[in-house]
């Protein structure tokens, strides 16, 4: 008989530049993950009501077009599934001020970022949420 397969795990990659969206899901398949890729607030909270149970990490940018943004949506997804990993992204120095408003438990990469610190950070994400769980 053969051998199951590992689950792999899935990153929701929420970004609404498509280069940089496609990019981040390059990294992250990279390193075993699945990805799941959506251009905003809302579209990213409809995956995980619909199928939310195979997300094992989030990646988003803190800017994003609709009625919410990066922020918003972490706090929205800390409310509804608080050991969820989540790290939001931004180059905007406005947006960087904002950190501070970051649910417990949410990490802050600064744009530009480097592919490296993508790995880094997702993997820190992933290991502190399965230390957790």
């Amino acid at each position: 008989m053969g051998q199951a397969q590992p689950k792999r795990r899935t990153a929701l990659i929420v970004e609404d530049d498509a280069e940089l969206r496609s990019l981040t899901a390059a990294l992250l398949e990279e390193e075993q993950l699945d990805t799941i890729e959506c251009e905003s607030a809302e579209a990213a909270l409809a995956v995980l009501l619909i199928g939310g149970q195979g997300i094992a990490m989030i990646f988003a940018d803190v800017r994003l077009p609709g009625a919410m943004d990066g922020i918003d949506l972490a706090w929205e997804v800390k409310q509804r599934w608080p050991l969820l990993p989540i790290v939001l992204t931004s180059g905007h120095p406005r947006e960087r001020e904002r950190v501070c408003q970051l649910p417990p438990g949410v990490a802050f990469l600064s744009k530009p970022w480097q592919p490296f610190n993508v790995l880094v950070v997702a993997e820190e994400a992933l290991a502190s949420a399965q230390a957790r769980g």
